[in-house]
């Protein structure tokens, strides 16, 4: 007869090899599974307190609200971004000076090809994309997402924007994901500061798209 101990200890032996079959995963592009180094990779390019200087530089002082959605909230920023996302609540980072809001940091974790990496997105107090810096990236390849010479096209882009590969994003060969990962991210954070920043100072899109047809109805006459 096995004894209560016996079975523990049997399930105790075996835990490690079914999360072993359990974390195993296939990579269509190398047509085979990942190895456990692959799996664990993790390159990090900065902290998140380096990262925040880097996105402010200028601010007096730099303080960290969350961001709570409502479920409300939650499906029309979906809606807006057009995917929908785990996460039901953000911080960010607001530098100011002088009372004045000079710009703001969002972290973001979205998967890139298997699993998150975390980068940095600021936006200026007008509702561009000021800067995106890569902070951890987890996967074996796709890391050039980091570099400036890609990265830097996110610079001055709004939410009138597609932020989107083929449209006004450029790709990197062998990082497709992690290009679309990085730009859904983008694209994420300008919605949220425009929805619970911009649009109630009356600087969001609503405003921007009204200055925006004011002045093509005074060209053209209608």
């Amino acid at each position: 007869m096995i004894t209560r101990l016996a079975v523990v200890l049997i399930a105790i032996l075996m835990m490690p090899l079914s999360q072993a079959r359990a974390e195993r995963i296939w990579d269509n592009d190398l047509k085979r599974y990942l190895t456990q180094q692959e799996m664990t990779a993790a390159e990090e390019f900065m902290t998140e307190e380096d990262g925040i200087k880097i996105m402010l530089p200028k601010s007096q002082q730099i303080r960290k609200e969350v961001i709570k959605l409502t479920q409300e909230k939650k499906a029309h920023i979906e809606e807006r971004i057009g995917w929908k996302f785990p996460e039901e609540s953000f911080e960010v980072y607001i530098g100011e000076s002088d009372s004045q809001v000079d710009g703001y940091a969002v972290v973001q974790n979205t998967i890139g090809k298997h699993k998150p990496m975390t980068y940095l997105v600021g936006v200026d107090n007008e509702g561009s994309v000021s800067d995106v810096e890569l902070l951890v990236f987890r996967e074996s390849r796709g890391s050039d997402v980091g570099k400036k010479r890609f990265n830097a096209q996110y610079e001055g882009k709004t939410v009138l924007d597609p932020i989107q590969i083929k449209r006004d994003i450029t790709n990197i060969t062998g990082a497709t994901m992690s290009v679309r990962s990085m730009s859904a991210g983008v694209k994420r954070v300008l919605v949220l500061i425009d929805e619970y920043y911009l649009k109630p100072a009356g600087n969001g899109s609503d405003t921007m798209a009204k200055k925006n047809k004011g002045f093509f109805s005074s060209i053209f006459g209608n």
